[in-house]
Order: structure tokens, then sequence, then C-alpha cells
């Protein structure tokens, strides 16, 4: 997820908004999508997975939801990483399992997401339910994001100076930039969708260092399907040893064009929603015609 300058993250992520705004809608579908889903899910066949999701899309969360609580009952214990926890509250989250009693999923959620989970583009409604899995399996829980603030240093400083590698292929850089600019429907320049995508590399960056990391016990990370990627995401950081024991899965909506940038991928209805692009449109004035000359 990568922010973007004078643009709400609701915007950004097009139907966030009204996931938010119905909370209870979602749980109850989510819930509904898991007792009655779909047929046979992707095999989970390796130590260090990547579940990639459209972020508002309910039944994608239910189906990843099935297949994080199937690979539990084989007796799997991954650590769980997260995107949606941010990597600079990790001390607050390993602090709530130092106190001894298991923690409530809410305490997780307060401790270790931007805003305490009370702000921002996250329906946690989507999210508990993987944190509530992982606290009754005795799980570590590992927050993998690179934080709004550490993003926005990137955009002004550059990889380097934030602890990145700063060695981007120029290929990878601009295919971010691309998809970024395709995202905020041509609302955004170029220069500033490049500096937006060496955020996105530092996020993919770092998520890789936590797969890493916890590769030895296994790990499973939730994130959205850019950081999923086989090509350009975070599997792109991964040293070989651990890549070759990796499986990305992306959860994409019927339609998308980016099956083959995955290990495996799973397709499911689109979610309702409103226009994005419409959506930003009203947050920033569209960018002038470039002068022409005679």
């Amino acid at each position: 997820m990568v922010d973007t300058p004078g643009v709400s993250p609701a915007g950004y992520h097009g139907c966030m908004k009204t996931a938010l705004l119905l909370p209870l809608l979602s749980a109850l579908l989510l819930s509904a999508c898991a007792a009655s889903g779909p047929g046979p899910l992707p095999a989970l066949t390796h130590p260090v997975l990547l579940l990639g999701e459209v972020h508002d899309n309910a039944i994608q969360h239910a189906e990843r939801l099935r297949a994080f609580e199937a690979l539990l009952a084989t007796g799997a214990r991954p650590a769980l990483a997260m995107e949606q926890l941010d990597r600079e509250r990790q001390g607050a989250i390993d602090a709530l399992f130092a106190a001894g009693a298991r923690p409530t999923a809410d305490a997780v959620i307060a401790a270790g997401a931007p805003g305490g989970g009370q702000a921002g583009s996250w329906n946690w409604n989507f999210y508990r339910p993987f944190i509530q899995a992982a606290l009754k399996a005795g799980l570590p829980i590992v927050a993998a994001n690179v934080s709004r603030d550490d993003a926005r240093r990137v955009m002004r400083e550059g990889l380097a100076p934030a602890g990145f590698d700063a060695a981007v292929p120029a290929e990878l850089l601009a295919a971010h930039t691309r998809d970024i600019e395709a995202s905020h429907c041509g609302m955004i320049d170029a220069p500033t969708a490049g500096r937006m995508a060496l955020a996105q590399v530092a996020r993919d960056q770092f998520m890789a260092r936590v797969l890493e990391q916890h590769a030895a016990r296994g790990v499973v990370l939730l994130a959205g399907n850019g950081h999923v990627r086989t090509d350009i995401g975070a599997p792109r950081w991964l040293q070989p040893e651990v890549r070759a024991k990796t499986q990305a899965v992306g959860w994409l909506e019927t339609g998308s064009p980016d099956a083959k940038s995955f290990d495996a991928a799973r397709f499911t209805p689109a979610q309702a929603r409103p226009d994005p692009c419409e959506g930003m449109r009203k947050q920033v004035p569209a960018r002038p015609a470039p002068a022409t000359t005679r």
C-alpha cells in the first residue's frame, strides 16, 4: 500500500470506504462466505507463504481464512506476518505476549495497527479472524509493514538513507511506477509516481526481510497482491534459498490479467464498489493538459 499525497487511503483503495462504513455487514458477509465458500482452494505446500488480496474483497478474505485454518489443522505453526501492522509497533505487540496471559485480537490490533486500529484504511473485520486463529494456535504475530511516516521519508530522501537497498533494477521501478499511475487514475504525474514506487519497494524489501527471519519455522504473510507478485513484489527480494521454499498465491478478481505474476492464483468475483476514480476526482483536481505549441 502506498500513500498518495492529497488523497485519503480509502480513496486509494477504491472501495475500502464502503467496507469501513459498514463493518457489521462486512463481518456477516465474511462469516457467510467462510461457512459456504466455493470449491478447493490453492494447496499451500511451502513453508514460506505469501497470501495476496484485493483489500476490500470479502470473498477473498473468507477464502484465505479457510486456507489458513486448513494449514493450521495440519499441525503447521508458522509465524503470522501482516501488512496491516507497522514494524515500529512490533515492540508493543511483543510486550503483550510477554505479559503472560494470551492477549485478545483487539489488543493486538490496538498495539500494532496505525492509530491503534481506530483510523486508517484497514477493515479489521476482515483481519481480526486471522489474528484470533493465530492466537489460538500460539503463533508469533509479526508486523510486516513500513509505516506511512517511513514511506514518506523514502519518498523524500530515497531508499538508502532509510536503510533499504537502493540497487533497484530500472525495469522493476518502472513497472511499479506504471502501476501506481494507473491505480491513481492518471491523477498523479510520473515523478510523483516514481517517488511512490520507491516507497512500494521499501515495503517489499522489508516484507522480504520478515519472511527470511521466520523462514526456519515457517511464515504466512497477509498482504496486498502487489506485494505478493513474484516479478516485482517481495519475492523478488528474497535470497535464492528462501525463494526456493516460497509460494506466492494471488487472490485476484475475475478478469485480472495478472495470474502469471504469482506461483498460484485464485479468482473470485469482483467486490461491488463505487468507481474509485470518481472518488479520487472529488479529492484531487485533475492535472492540467500539457501546453501545446504551434
